[in-house]
């Protein structure tokens, strides 16, 4: 009896599948800046955030059973993971959703969070004793060129300070940044023993209750359950919360965390991209080029992170 053969070009297309994995995962996260974009009109921010979590908790706690993830072990690991919960996607992300809220262009939005790694290495060394080697400092000092000239490029000179956002946009998405920076030196800190897939449920528990107490505090709680805002709310919550985080936990099993890692780097001018084409978000020529040197400061910076740098330890 004969065998049946696998067709010639199966094993390339699987390795082009794999090849492309990382690629696909920084794509769907830029558009959870799109997202935004697309759902503020219809929906406050933290009342927008907190329905979308709730929904992710939906379909994120079965999946834990489905794949026998675990969950963290021991009350200590249980708090320090909700507190990276509340920095890395209640202060991120509301930061986010609310500078955009306010005006500030999802490309820019990107790019001024998209300096975490940046900020992350500068704060390392006295936060967590590692040393800042001479192309770090480079790339420091690029990153805050760039970004100069980019919201230089925005100036407006009249009252909303920036053109199509003021002050208030500005300082929520340097909260966010604040926040996601924090809370990644937290977690690599305390959370070391953290499970992926359990422990992002204890996360968007924490940064959940956060972001309702938020909506109930600030907000009248009204939804537009528009076809816009219900097709967006979907996007977010299936491919960007739930998708994303399993083609991330493939990624891990693969050993790609570190190539998907240097990929973050292509996140801002593919939202500024998605922007310009779906928003007509435009930057001038100063802009464009204060983004290419941000992008170059930020690669620098980690780039040249030591080779070896003191473990984290969990408490």
């Amino acid at each position: 009896m004969s065998r049946l053969m696998p067709l010639p070009h199966t094993a390339a297309l699987r390795s082009l599948g794999l090849a492309a994995m990382p690629l696909l995962f920084v794509a769907l996260w830029s558009t959870g800046f799109i997202g935004a974009k697309f759902g503020l009109p219809h929906a406050e921010p933290f009342t927008f955030l907190f329905v979308r979590f709730v929904l992710t908790l939906m379909l994120l706690i079965p999946l834990v059973q489905l794949f026998n993830g675990g969950w963290p072990q021991g009350a200590r690991l249980w708090a320090h993971i909700g507190v990276s919960g509340l920095l890395v996607h209640g202060a991120y992300l509301g930061g986010v959703f609310y500078g955009i809220y306010l005006g500030m262009p999802a490309g820019l939005a990107a790019l001024l969070v998209g300096l975490q790694p940046l900020l992350t290495a500068t704060l390392a060394s006295p936060l967590l004793g590692e040393r800042i080697t001479a192309t770090q400092w480079l790339g420091l000092a690029l990153g805050l060129v760039g970004i100069g000239l980019v919201l230089g490029s925005k100036l407006d000179p009249g009252a909303a300070l920036f053109q199509g956002f003021g002050f208030g946009a500005l300082a929520s998405i340097l909260a966010a940044l604040g926040g996601i920076t924090l809370g990644t030196l937290y977690q690599k800190r305390y959370c070391t023993g953290m499970p992926l897939l359990s422990g992002t449920v204890v996360q968007y528990l924490a940064a959940g209750s956060l972001l309702g107490l938020g909506a109930l505090l600030f907000e009248e709680r009204s939804i537009d359950w528009s076809p816009t805002f219900l097709l967006t709310l979907a996007w977010l919550v299936l491919v960007l919360s739930i998708s994303a985080i399993l083609l991330l936990m493939a990624l891990i099993r693969r050993g790609e965390a570190s190539r998907v890692a240097s990929l973050f780097y292509l996140v801002p001018p593919v939202t500024a991209l998605q922007a310009w084409w779906l928003f007509d978000e435009r930057l001038p020529l100063a802009g464009l080029i204060g983004m290419a040197v941000t992008i170059v400061g930020v690669v620098l910076a980690v780039r040249g992170k030591p080779a070896q740098s003191p473990p984290s330890r969990s408490r």
